[in-house]
């Protein structure tokens, strides 16, 4: 079951946040240091943030083993862009003894039906190129390419 995530999922999502950091730390530790993107209190901030959904996938036991992060984003009365409403997708994640059942692919799906409902004109989100799964993931699911960030690292 997907349903909006609440302050009880606090810890579920902490748990969460910390598998997906982990792969990001493992991956550029040049970049990630070990810990989560958010602590209790910016979680239950975010929680009451209309404009930032986050949804859970609950497990026929009732433990949240995948949550969606999500951020409605607007565009309007810019100089070069055009006017657009977009749900960027912050994060999405499976614990991982839970992935390849197809709950990644429930919560993006669950995400893209948000999106429609809302009348955003996208979904939008970033992808580390240390984490080929996600990129597979995404693209399997028929999202494109749509600008790429480049580094050139000056320290050893």
């Amino acid at each position: 079951m997907i349903r909006k995530a609440t302050q009880h999922d606090i810890p579920a999502l902490m748990h969460l946040l910390d598998q997906v950091n982990r792969v990001h730390h493992e991956g550029r530790p040049d970049l990630f240091r070990r810990g989560t993107k958010y602590g209790p209190a910016e979680l239950a901030a975010i929680l009451g943030n209309a404009d930032s959904p986050v949804f859970a996938y609950e497990d026929d036991h009732g433990s949240v083993v995948g949550h969606a992060f999500c951020i409605v984003q607007r565009v309007e009365n810019d100089r070069l862009l055009c006017d657009r409403k977009t749900l960027y997708i912050d994060d999405i994640c499976v614990d991982e003894h839970g992935r390849g059942m197809g709950i990644g692919t429930a919560l993006y799906r669950h995400c893209e039906a948000f999106a429609k409902a809302q009348a955003c004109d996208a979904i939008t989100l970033n992808v580390w190129i240390l984490n080929p799964a996600a990129m597979a993931f995404y693209e399997n699911l028929g999202l494109e390419r749509q600008k790429i960030t480049m580094e050139r690292i000056l320290r050893p």
